[in-house]
C-alpha cells in the first residue's frame, strides 16, 4: 500500500510503527514489502519537497524544472514542439501553452514559428533557462551526495540496480494495462 498518509500525527510514525498497525488492520500484509513501499514512498515524498524548496529558491517552479529538463535531454539546440514537451510531461496542450506562457514571460524559453513549417512551433531553452537548470542540477548534486553519504560506493551501485529493476517492473506493469 505504501505510506499515502497525509494526517500530520500519522506521519510521524516510524515505519515500524506504521507496519505493526497494518499488520495489526490486515494480517496478510509482507512487513518486508511494506517496508520497501513504505520507505520508498516516504523518500519520494521528502525528497520532492527538497527539490521544491531548490527551485524555489531560483525563482522556478517544479513544473518549469521538468519542462527545462525535457528540453536538455532532447539535447542541443534544446529545442522542441509544443505537442512534442506536452506528451514528454503528460501534459494537455492547453496545460502545456499556459506554462510555456510563463516560462517565455520569464524569459526562461522562446517560442517561433518554425521556419521550414509556418504552422509548427518551436520552443527552445535560452541561455537563462540553461543557467537555472544548471544551478538547480548544482544544488540537487549537493543535495544528492548528503543523502547517500552513508553508502559506500558500491552500495550506491547495488541500490542503483535494484532501484532500477524495481523501476523497470513496475513501468512493464504500467504498460500492460
Amino acid at each position: 500500500m505504501g505510506d499515502t498518509a497525509d494526517n500530520d500525527d500519522l506521519s510521524e510514525l516510524t515505519l515500524d510503527q506504521q507496519i505493526a498497525v497494518y499488520q495489526r488492520e490486515f494480517q496478510d500484509l509482507d512487513p518486508q514489502v511494506e517496508k520497501v513501499v513504505s520507505a520508498l514512498s516516504r523518500l519520494n515524498r521528502r525528497m520532492n519537497v527538497a527539490y521544491g524548496r531548490q527551485t524555489a529558491a531560483l525563482g522556478i517552479s517544479n513544473a518549469e524544472w521538468e519542462v527545462l529538463k525535457v528540453l536538455v535531454l532532447s539535447g542541443a539546440p534544446y529545442r522542441m514542439g509544443p505537442s512534442e514537451l506536452a506528451k514528454q510531461l503528460g501534459l494537455t496542450p492547453a496545460a502545456m501553452t499556459h506554462r510555456i506562457d510563463r516560462m517565455t514571460a520569464e524569459g526562461l524559453v522562446t517560442r517561433e514559428r518554425d521556419e521550414s513549417n509556418r504552422v509548427r512551433v518551436i520552443v527552445e531553452l535560452t541561455d537563462e533557462g540553461r543557467s537555472k537548470w544548471l544551478d538547480a542540477m548544482r544544488m540537487a548534486t549537493v543535495f544528492e551526495e548528503e543523502l547517500l553519504q552513508d553508502l559506500s560506493i558500491g552500495e550506491r551501485g547495488l541500490l542503483g540496480d535494484m532501484l532500477t529493476r524495481l523501476l523497470d517492473r513496475v513501468e512493464d506493469l504500467q504498460d500492460r494495462g
